[in-house]
């Protein structure tokens, strides 16, 4: 999704900025740094309990109904709309394997 596309295409798949885009458009395999949590107050809260922190580390393992996250070294379920509340920036290369 969007490793492939150049920056000027990104806004048009809801991608703001260049390096930041919601959990639901990241490809599978791809590590990311999570920067804010955009859910009502009371879903944040819970997101954090959970492990989605912002600065925290996240890696996309499968996209189908729901997503598949690696969070803290446990692998968490969430739906589509959800993860389209967690904002995240890519992960240089060098990064991506943890």
């Amino acid at each position: 999704m969007i490793d492939a596309t150049p920056s000027s295409n990104r806004s048009r798949q809801g991608c703001p900025h260049p390096d930041l885009c919601p959990l639901n458009k990241l490809r599978v395999g791809r590590a990311a740094r999570i920067k804010q949590l955009s859910a009502p107050p009371e879903v944040s809260r819970r997101l954090r309990e959970m492990g989605f922190c912002e600065e925290q580390r996240i890696k996309l393992l499968s996209h189908e109904s729901n997503l598949i996250c690696q969070v803290c070294n446990v692998r968490l379920g969430i739906s589509a709309k959800l993860a389209a509340s967690i904002w995240v920036e890519l992960l240089p290369a060098e990064q991506r394997a943890a």
